[in-house]
């Protein structure tokens, strides 16, 4: 499936990598983040010295930002998309991720108010990877 950007979009995108000079997978709003998908090894560059980057982009989109690492591995994709949130051990089973979160607290941020986060995490995965049928905390 192809993805359309708006004009907006393609701006942000460019300047995203005339600042960072790391390679852009993909760029997207979800609820009230913007999400930058760097390729795979591509993190550090993204990020900076000392995340200097992120918080140019902050200053220049006024906009809370997330920088993720895309990885061909669904697992680590999630473990990426979910950092800095630490977990036990993940796993999948026909198209169902299970994560086992170390805490309650961990498991309640992983989750969300009315499992919002989870949703959010769930439809991000699944624009990468179409075998994803769910994501579940336990």
């Amino acid at each position: 499936m192809k993805t359309k950007y708006d004009v907006q979009t393609l701006q942000i995108m460019t300047m995203f990598e005339k600042i960072t000079r790391a390679k852009l997978k993909d760029c997207f709003t979800n609820k009230d983040k913007l999400y930058f998908i760097v390729q795979h090894g591509e993190l550090r560059k993204a990020l900076g010295d000392k995340k200097e980057n992120v918080q140019k982009l902050v200053k220049a989109t006024n906009r809370n930002i997330k920088i993720v690492e895309f990885n061909p591995n669904v697992l680590d994709f999630v473990k990426n998309i979910m950092h800095p949130l630490k977990m036990e051990d993940i796993n999948m089973i026909e198209g169902i991720i299970t994560i086992k979160g170390t805490d309650t607290k961990t498991k309640g941020l992983m989750i969300g108010a009315r499992a919002q986060n989870l949703r959010n995490y769930e439809d991000i995965v699944k624009k990468y990877f179409e075998e994803i049928k769910e994501i579940k905390v336990v």
